[in-house]
Order: C-alpha cells, then sequence, then structure tokens
C-alpha cells in the first residue's frame, strides 16, 4: 500500500472511531436522562407505597428511608453534574467528526 494510501486508511479509521465516540456520549446523555426519571419516579412510587401502609408497621424499615433518600440525592446530584457538561463534550465530538470528515474527504480526493 502507498503512503498515501495508509494515510487514506488511517484517516478513515480516525473517522469511525470519532463518531463511534460521539455516539457513545449521544448515549451517555440519554442514559443519564432516563436514569434520573427512574430515579426520581422510583422514589415517588415509593412514598406513594408507604403512605398506603399504617405507620407503626413501618417502624422496622424507616431507619432506612433517610440514607435510601441522600443515596438517591447523591446519584441525582453526579447525574446532573455529569448531564451539565455533556453539551459541551458533544459539541466537541461533533466538531471533531466533521474535522476527521474533512481530513478523510480531502485525502481521498488527492488520488
Amino acid at each position: 500500500m502507498s503512503r498515501h494510501g495508509e494515510e487514506v486508511e488511517a484517516a478513515y479509521f480516525t473517522l469511525l472511531r470519532a463518531r463511534e465516540e460521539l455516539a457513545n456520549l449521544r448515549r451517555y446523555d440519554e442514559y443519564l436522562a432516563v436514569e434520573a426519571r427512574r430515579l426520581r419516579r422510583s422514589r415517588s412510587e415509593g412514598r406513594a407505597l408507604r403512605d398506603e401502609v399504617d405507620r407503626r408497621l413501618l417502624r422496622g424499615i424507616q431507619h432506612t428511608d433517610q440514607p435510601l433518600d441522600e443515596a438517591v440525592d447523591a446519584r441525582l446530584g453526579a447525574i446532573e453534574d455529569e448531564h451539565s457538561r455533556l453539551p459541551d463534550r458533544i459539541a466537541a465530538a461533533e466538531s471533531f467528526v466533521e474535522a476527521c470528515e474533512r481530513e478523510h474527504d480531502e485525502l481521498r480526493s488527492r488520488r
């Protein structure tokens, strides 16, 4: 394979990796949104279920309510933090994909 052919191939594989990274970031963004909704729904459903039971009977598990709420809050906070940074990461990945596409097209057109 010629040097030029190797450059075209290298640019192509870089483009494929860049596209894969962008797709992964978009899937992660969707996962974070779905996970936050799931946690909020679970919390809401748990409270609704608890409201149907005599409070005296809940004493055996009541000591776990606060740690569970704190854990859910911590997870939601981490999700929010990650989710707030993703638009910039996705935009950077999109720009990189575009640059890789231009480079690959340019190298291919030089044949």
